[in-house]
């Protein structure tokens, strides 16, 4: 289920202009992440979704997804274009727009025909800052089909809250019930549910907005003996699984609004209680006090952990039946383990960026895998210490996962550092050059002492590894005979690592403790 989270977005509108045809510009287009087949069939749109969470600049920062669901025909993409608005004109008291320019954002129609089916987000999220000072994005999401319930933050009806509108949200609270369960009732598992009840035609039995719909609301929940015992148990359900639940009636916008086929959504079709109501409605929702970020099992959600929950439950909807709250529950479970292994991977990938990437100088291995070590244990606490659904058997998997995902990640660390290790960038030359060098000398030596068959076999290396360097560097101009290259380059990391680099160390190591003993003889001797 997708909600808000308590939060604000800090707005300034002094000298804004209204939103209209020629004022603020919306910026983005509602982008179809999850496409409904005609066979009941569903397909997620990684690389889109990804396009919009992955960003950079959002995938770290925690989510709050305004979503608004119900029967199609209804009026919820209508609705959300007047969230756009307001994001949009940030905060500017006109931001419901002049008369005469129409609606735009999700795309939406008059008629019976379906105009949205599956998800659309909007490709361009809004970067807002909460009371406490900390940057959330808002994601705003249309629905239709088999995931109307699975997203609701807004319930959109109309005329009354009816019996099966209760009844369709049973399979969720069947799985908040089992959610419950599964976290010994530490927290509910979803925040806000608000029921928008549209065309509401009984202002004399409750008024229009809040507080009327807090009457119709409790009326509706009443829970009595008179009722069925499934009819208890469902309202029990939704009061049980909700932070809060609220309700707000939205009278009807007018006949030009309904019955106009070219009706484009300019306010001055619209009748003005309908207009004065919204201007209520919508802060209501998005405004400073009332933003609610995204959490699951009690640990708010970023960007990249809502990927993985969206792939999760993508799996349990391809079937032509809706899913089983079990199915539902596992899935959740399995998202939330996947999201702690992307949270700690990401924390590890970024602060070794810092130790080693980019344009950072080349580390002595020693010290990279020190500080391997010292980051690869921050980040399996943070995936030790994150909440995780499923229990500590179900997370070892998860947990084994992760560890093979670091470990590929430091052998990809390491082969960059060592790339920037300038005898390494050249190894292959300067391998063949020394062993060179070597033979000249050795074959110098032996020819001197008159060891002739030792200075001749000496030569001969000399001459093949003359050979080989030159067929070496032939082959990184030219690009040809790239597989004798690579015989080249292996021969040399052979050579390099049996022989020349342990030498090396030794020397180097005799080195430094020679000056260590030079400098404490001096520091003796003064």
């Amino acid at each position: 289920m997708a909600e808000f989270s308590k939060g604000s977005i800090q707005m300034d509108s002094t000298n804004l202009p209204p939103v209209s045809a020629t004022g603020v510009q919306l910026k983005g287009v509602p982008v179809q992440i999850i496409v409904a087949g005609d066979d009941h069939t569903f397909e997620l749109d990684e690389e889109k979704l990804g396009s919009i969470l992955l960003r950079p600049e959002f995938k770290d920062k925690k989510v709050v997804v305004v979503s608004v669901a119900g029967a199609f025909r209804k009026g919820k993409s209508f609705l959300l274009d007047f969230f756009l608005r307001y994001l949009n004109a940030r905060g500017s008291p006109n931001w419901l727009g002049d008369d005469e320019s129409p609606l735009e954002g999700f795309t939406w129609r008059g008629g019976s025909e379906r105009d949205t089916t599956g998800i659309l987000l909007w490709s361009e999220p809004f970067l807002c800052k909460l009371p406490n000072g900390q940057e959330v994005v808002v994601l705003l999401m249309d629905t239709q089909g088999a995931f109307d319930s699975d997203s609701v933050q807004v319930f959109n009806l109309t005329q009354n809250i009816q019996e099966d509108d209760l009844q369709h949200l049973q399979l969720f609270t069947e799985y908040g019930r089992l959610a419950l369960e599964a976290n010994d009732n530490v927290s509910k598992p979803f925040q806000i549910l608000e029921f928008l009840v549209r065309d509401w035609s009984f202002p004399y039995e409750a008024d229009y907005g809040k507080a009327g719909g807090r009457i119709i609301l409790e009326r509706r929940l009443q829970i009595s003996n008179k009722q069925h015992p499934e009819l208890q148990q469902i309202r029990r359900h939704i009061q049980s699984c909700f932070d809060n639940i609220g309700c707000f009636l939205l009278p009807h916008p007018g006949l030009k609004v309904a019955t106009n086929p070219h009706f484009d959504g300019r306010l001055k079709d619209i009748e003005p209680d309908f207009k004065e109501q919204l201007k209520i409605l919508v802060p209501l929702l998005l405004s400073e006090d009332n933003l609610v970020v995204k959490e699951i099992n009690g640990c708010q959600v970023t960007c990249q952990e809502l990927v993985e929950y969206f792939k999760a439950y993508i799996k349990i909807y391809q079937g032509e039946e809706l899913p089983e709250p079990k199915s539902m529950l596992q899935a959740t479970a399995e998202a939330n383990n996947l999201a702690a292994v992307a949270s700690a991977k990401s924390q590890y990938m970024k602060t070794m960026e810092e130790v080693c990437g980019g344009n950072q100088p080349y580390l002595h291995p020693d010290q990279l895998e020190r500080e391997h070590k010292n980051i690869l244990e921050r980040a399996m606490d943070l995936f030790r210490t994150t909440r995780k659904m499923g229990g500590p058997e179900f997370s070892e998997n998860f947990k084994e996962k992760l560890q093979e995902d670091l470990k590929e990640a430091y052998e990809n660390f390491q082969k960059h550092n060592e790339s920037k290790n300038l005898f390494s960038a050249a190894r292959t030359p300067a391998v063949l050059f020394t062993v060179m060098v070597i033979s000249y000398i050795m074959a110098g030596i032996f020819a001197f002492i008159g060891l002739e068959s030792l200075a001749n076999l000496s030569n001969l290396v000399l001459g093949i590894f003359l050979i080989m360097l030159s067929t070496w560097l032939y082959v990184r101009y030219s690009g040809d005979f790239r597989d004798i290259g690579q015989h080249v380059d292996h021969i040399a990391e052979v050579i390099w690592e049996t022989a020349l680099c342990p030498a090396y160390q030794k020397v180097m190591k005799h080195g430094v403790q020679h000056a260590v003993q030079q400098s404490m003889s001096k520091n003796k001797r003064e």
